[in-house]
């Protein structure tokens, strides 16, 4: 889990939304840590708080770590809480040593068109992924099962309600994400119950 948090810190340009495809596809594809329904979980619980890509990797090392049982199966507590520890800490440790080393080199190069045109060309690659994040989410959310399955219209038109409530009447985010998740309980526990 560390190397894989290294490897991810050390790759992502553009934040959160960057890396969380390719924390996606080593945690549930490549290792099985998480099943693709717990990481959207994880996800989901990361787009209600401010900096998400804490919550997603400390949710990941989480249940990989208590799923595992890498401590033992009377240790499972223990060895998610290391886990969680562990890949935030391996996450944000490039991010450091590089603002301690590369900050004077990066006020050297500020107008530098050699260095600054790659950056172009990555904001424009983060764009994508950010576009591929998106299409990830309605995929697994719309069809939560997979296209054979069938669509969930319930998913769909709390998404709809959404973007409207956010986009034509301007209401605030935590209003919105509170409403959705409150239609979302209610309508979880009229359709089990």
């Amino acid at each position: 889990m560390a190397w894989f948090f290294t490897k991810a810190a050390l790759m992502t340009f553009g934040g959160a939304y960057a890396v969380l495809p390719y924390v996606y596809q080593g945690a549930v594809g490549q290792y099985a840590w998480l099943t693709p329904t717990q990481m959207i979980d994880g996800l989901a619980l990361g787009e209600t708080t401010p900096g998400p890509l804490i919550m997603v990797v400390a949710f990941v090392g989480f249940v990989g770590g208590y799923v595992q049982a890498v401590f033992g199966p009377e240790h499972q507590f223990m060895a998610g809480a290391m886990a969680a520890t562990l890949v935030t800490w391996f996450t944000f440790l490039p991010s450091f040593l590089f603002i301690l080393a590369g900050a004077p080199l990066v006020e050297a190069t500020h107008n530098d068109l050699k260095f600054t045109a790659p950056l172009t060309a990555i904001t424009a690659a983060v764009v994508g992924v950010i576009v591929n994040l998106a299409l990830f989410f309605a995929y697994h959310v719309l069809w939560p099962h997979g296209f054979s399955s069938g669509f969930d219209c319930f998913s769909a038109l709390i998404a709809a309600c959404a973007a409207l409530a956010l986009f034509k009447f301007k209401i605030g985010v935590i209003r919105v994400i509170a409403v959705a998740a409150l239609a979302g309980l209610v309508y979880t526990l009229i359709t089990v119950g």
